[in-house]
């Protein structure tokens, strides 16, 4: 499991991650999460930028067709079905809280941040308004620890053991 701590990453790493972003990469700590070519898929952020701005969004997807695949679920309804099933089951709703519970202990091993504190991503612990976010959070985590980031990664089309990178930002 790639959580904090990360590995080291390296400056292709970052120019890696800016390019998939369209703009310079801010504030990297790791990349827990990877293609198969060995590019990034996640970024890890600071939770409190170099600027002074908390950043409450540690685990960043970058990877561009991810973020596709992850646009079209949510494009197709994804989350209000995602939402509704929350609702409707506790033992997932649980699952939900609990995963928001480890983004938390994620982000404050690294920093703790006033502002920011008791947010994650996605909409943790009891909405789904990002299934980007949670895509994030599951990849970075493994499996098993965020359930809807896990089914939107088993919905959506695209998988980290298929490269799907541009040429020029493939991984080593």
């Amino acid at each position: 499991m790639t959580r904090p701590p990360f590995a080291p990453f390296t400056e292709r790493d970052v120019e890696i991650v800016s390019a998939q972003l369209g703009r310079p990469a801010r504030d990297v700590i790791g990349i827990p999460a990877r293609c198969v070519c060995g590019a990034p898929t996640v970024v890890a952020t600071r939770p409190r930028l170099t600027s002074g701005t908390p950043f409450p969004t540690l685990y960043y997807l970058t990877h561009p067709a991810a973020t596709i695949a992850a646009s079209q679920l949510e494009a197709n309804g994804r989350m209000a079905q995602y939402a509704a099933e929350l609702e409707a089951d506790e033992a997932l709703a649980g699952q939900y809280r609990a995963a928001h519970e480890a983004y938390l202990a994620d982000r404050a091993s690294i920093l703790t941040v006033d502002e920011i504190e008791g947010y994650s991503a996605g909409g943790m612990p009891s909405r789904v308004k990002c299934l980007h976010a949670l895509l994030g959070h599951a990849l970075a985590a493994g499996p098993g620890v965020n359930p809807i980031g896990d089914r939107t990664l088993a919905e959506c089309g695209w998988s980290p053991e298929v490269c799907a990178c541009a040429p020029d930002q493939r991984g080593s």
